[in-house]
């Protein structure tokens, strides 16, 4: 029960562990995750303590498994994950691991570098062979007698010259032999080298170039490239000297290619038997390669749980400290009080899983550091305390939100999302992920926006339903209402006057109305009434002003549980009394007055109750501070009960005494207190001003955050060093209990006020509901006939493509988002600080979805 409603008791233990089970009894704590262990070595650089060395081969063997992941994954080898958690393996495992790791690189390396070498002389040879056909067929062109262009400047015009054949070049009547080179280059160089040529040759070479239809596979990185192959005539050694520079320049491969036919002919085929051969080889290479990485996909995963384990426990021995002896290793950790025997018996199975004699050895230890925060939850409760937690982590023991949140959290966002409709769609959906909680799970998603909502389906589920309820209440559906039980209204006037006048009033003070209440919720009536939003109005907005102060005054005695626990009996006097005097003197007394006004005013309550007689509750509570008396209407009672005016000045004197008595109190108290101990109150002692000017103190014999001895004061230390500290200014204390004493007054005001978003989201939802049926599926039902039929099926889609899109999504953020400040501000801030530490516990489970995670991303 109590770690329900407030952190789990933590204690400071110290444990002594021999040096040969440590291991071992640190595994066991990780599979418990209940332990967490404080850095004994703060000041010890990482790479100086005792376990470094065995963390950097867990490194190295992370490496290597990485490696090995994304071969497998370049291959599209699925993993095999059993879903298995195997136990961290002994120390003298981790060499087998090593062995089997570097064996499996060191294959996979020699395979791929292989596989990449023959993938070379492949292309090589694939390159050749589109050479050697290209230039036959450039050649046999040039047999043919078809001319070729002369590389020079297109606008000059010069002799015509003719390639014939490979006799060589004829201008002017004589032969000039020719040498050439052929190679491979990109394709998308072409442009920028024949221009090079063009320039650096001074157009005395001749260019013929053709595409390769089919794409290549470059060895070094895997993907398809497009070439083009390209032979290149000239005359004398200069020129050969020079081209050769530009295609190393543009990085072309040139190729040998003999002059003769039947010479590249013989080279072809060649070629051609090369290639069948390397195919063959290549097959064989792909696949080993894909039987060893088969192999390893299946251990993988596990390989990754031992290997991650290993590097955790090493990781936590670092914090450990060594004993004279070297012989055995000192830790100190929180552990939750319930969980001490749970813990002791896995330090028991871990010596003897180690083999040792000696017994660890868990000592509870007393300490004046706050213990981290501990809230067990499930994952029902989990995502609401993440929303508390996302504010601040609550103080230790003080008092959780989270189980009173579980309710009002829904159900202060239905009021704001009333809609049958639209609440059912989102309690359907949550639904849905809670009953395919674990395939889903399961699947691990990377989309960030889909596991936020996952992580919360509990969350939706229950909004969904609250909605429901709130739109049965409001009886809103789609802007729509329900007949369930019929109208209680009914019309008396006659068919003539119904069909000539376009509004007409139902008096209920008449045979219009029954006279008694509707069963439950709305009246369906006044979804088509004239009058529905001032209606509504007045009613969603004292609800909104009723929840809110309800839910105040409940925050504010949420304090005087913490203060109770903690005895903080001057906290009592001083704040919790004057705040909620202050609270229910004025803000409640409000909200008494609403009840008051729908009990004794009516329609059949005679002239000085009936409904132009009923007050106004904002101008009769500003009148009421004030001290000014109402004004009524002519006939109408001034006050809405005997001795109102007097009873009101009363509340309100006494509230405003409140305020010096929330300001002066508590630092006149601790001065008091102080001089009566004769002992100053230093610095070091003042531990936070919380909230509400809760100044909170360090009490003599605490230890561990736990409620301090039984003090009329709770807040004044009883012992310390005489002198020790410089004195506190009190009039730093006056000042923040000021501070405070401001913040609660006029917070009050403000949060009061801040409730009235109830109402005003409630109104914009209804209203932008109602405009998209009027706007949108209303006209769909205008057509008739089979055309109607299919613009209905249309545009209801549209409708419902937007209900979707922003009422439930959008509007549902909203109402989230505002949901979520009520109470963050409104509520939290009248008992909760939120200034404490999460408890990080060495858990196996934690750092393995830490990492999964980590590696998904």
């Amino acid at each position: 029960m109590g770690s329900l409603f407030r952190s789990e008791e933590m204690t400071l233990c110290q444990l002594f562990l021999q040096s040969e089970a440590a291991y071992a009894c640190v595994s066991e704590l990780g599979e418990l995750g209940l332990v967490q262990f404080r850095d004994l070595n703060p000041d010890v650089n990482a790479f100086q303590r005792k376990f470094v060395n065995e963390v950097r081969r867990c490194d190295e063997m992370e490496r290597k498994l990485r490696y090995l992941e994304k071969e497998i994954k370049k291959d599209g080898i699925p993993m095999l994950d059993t879903g298995e958690n195997p136990e961290a393996p002994q120390p003298r495992e981790m060499i087998d691991l090593e062995a089997t790791f570097e064996k499996l690189e060191n294959e996979l390396r020699e395979v791929n570098h292989n596989a990449e070498a023959l993938k070379r002389n492949f292309l090589e040879l694939t390159e050749l062979k589109h050479i050697l056909r290209k230039t036959q067929v450039f050649f046999d062109e040039a047999d043919l007698g078809y001319p070729y262009s002369q590389m020079a400047d297109p606008s000059r015009e010069e002799e015509q010259v003719t390639l014939l054949g490979e006799e060589g070049l004829r201008a002017g009547g004589q032969a000039l032999k020719l040498g050439f080179v052929a190679g491979v280059i990109l394709r998308e160089r072409i442009p920028a080298f024949e221009r090079m040529l063009w320039r650096a040759c001074r157009g005395n070479v001749f260019l013929r170039q053709a595409e390769i239809e089919t794409p290549l596979e470059d060895p070094a990185t895997g993907d398809q490239v497009s070439k083009s192959v390209f032979i290149i005539f000239f005359q004398g050694d200069q020129l050969k000297t020079r081209v050769k520079k530009i295609c190393e320049g543009f990085r072309a491969t040139l190729y040998p290619c003999p002059e003769a036919p039947a010479d590249r002919r013989e080279m072809a085929m060649g070629v051609m038997t090369r290639i069948e051969d390397l195919n063959t080889v290549l097959g064989q290479t792909q696949d080993h390669r894909h039987r060893v990485l088969v192999a390893a996909a299946k251990n993988i995963k596990n390989w990754f749980v031992k290997v991650r384990k290993i590097k955790a426990i090493y990781h936590t021995l670092n914090l450990f400290n060594l004993d004279v002896t070297q012989k055995c290793l000192i830790a100190e950790c929180w552990v939750p009080v319930l969980d001490l025997e749970t813990i002791q018996l896995a330090l028991r199975r871990g010596t003897e899983r180690s083999g040792s004699s000696v017994p660890p050895i868990l000592n509870r230890m007393d300490s004046y550091e706050d213990p981290p925060t501990y809230n067990r939850t499930n994952k029902f409760t989990n995502a609401f305390q993440s929303l508390i937690d996302a504010y601040g982590v609550s103080n230790y023991r003080e008092v959780n939100p989270t189980p009173y949140t579980i309710i009002t959290f829904p159900f202060l966002f239905a009021v704001m999302f009333g809609d049958l409709g639209h609440g059912l769609i989102m309690a359907l959906f949550g639904g849905w992920m809670v009953m395919q909680e674990k395939p889903l799970a399961s699947k691990k998603s990377d989309s960030e926006i889909w596991n936020i909502f996952f992580g919360g389906r509990y969350i939706i589920f229950l909004m969904g339903l609250f909605s429901m309820y709130t739109g049965l209440i409001y009886n809103d559906i789609f802007s729509k209402s329900l007949n369930i039980f019929g109208s209680y209204w009914d019309s008396n006037y006659d068919k003539k006057t119904l069909m000539n006048n376009k509004y007409l009033q139902l008096d209920p003070n008449s045979t219009a109305y029954v006279g008694y209440p509707y069963p439950f919720g709305m009246d369906p009536i006044w979804q088509v009434a004239d009058n529905k939003i001032v209606f509504l109005n007045s009613y969603k907005m004292k609800i909104s002003i009723i929840l809110g102060v309800i839910h105040m005054i409940f925050g504010v005695l949420l304090s005087l549980w913490n203060h109770t626990y903690f005895q903080r009996k001057i906290n009592i006097y001083c704040e919790f009394v004057p705040q909620i005097i202050f609270m229910v003197f004025l803000f409640f007394y409000m909200v008494t007055l609403m009840f008051s006004k729908w009990v004794n005013y009516g329609p059949d309550f005679g002239f000085k109750s009936g409904p132009t007689c009923a007050p106004s509750i904002l101008i009769t509570f500003i009148n009421m501070v004030l001290f000014k008396a109402n004004a009524p209407p002519d006939g109408c009672d001034e006050t809405m009960y005997g001795g109102q005016h007097g009873f009101e000045r009363f509340l309100v004197v006494v509230a405003l005494l409140c305020v010096p008595w929330m300001l002066l109190a508590k630092p006149i108290m601790l001065i008091r207190a102080q001089r009566a101990m004769h002992h100053p109150l230093p610095n070091s002692h003042i531990n936070s001003v919380g909230e509400n000017g809760d100044l909170d103190v360090e009490g003599g014999g605490m230890g561990q955050g736990q409620p301090p001895e039984n003090n009329s004061m709770g807040a004044v230390q009883k012992g310390g060093a005489e002198g020790g500290g410089e004195q506190h200014e009190m009039g730093d204390i006056f000042i923040h209990q000021g501070i405070h004493t401001i913040e609660y007054v006029l917070g009050s005001v403000s949060h009061t006020a801040s409730y009235l978003r109830l109402w005003a989201l409630s109104l914009a939802h209804a209203e932008l509901s109602e405009v998209l049926w009027n706007m949108v599926l209303r006209n769909g039902m205008a057509f008739d006939g089979w055309a109607g039929g299919i613009a209905l099926w249309i545009i209801f889609a549209f409708w419902a493509v937007l209900t979707v899109g922003i009422l439930v999504l959008m509007e549902g953020l909203s109402a989230f988002l505002h949901t979520l400040r009520l109470h963050w501000v409104e509520f939290q801030s009248k008992f909760y600080l939120g200034q404490g530490y999460g408890f990080q516990p060495f858990s196996f489970e934690v750092i393995l979805d830490s990492a999964a995670s980590g590696s998904e991303e």
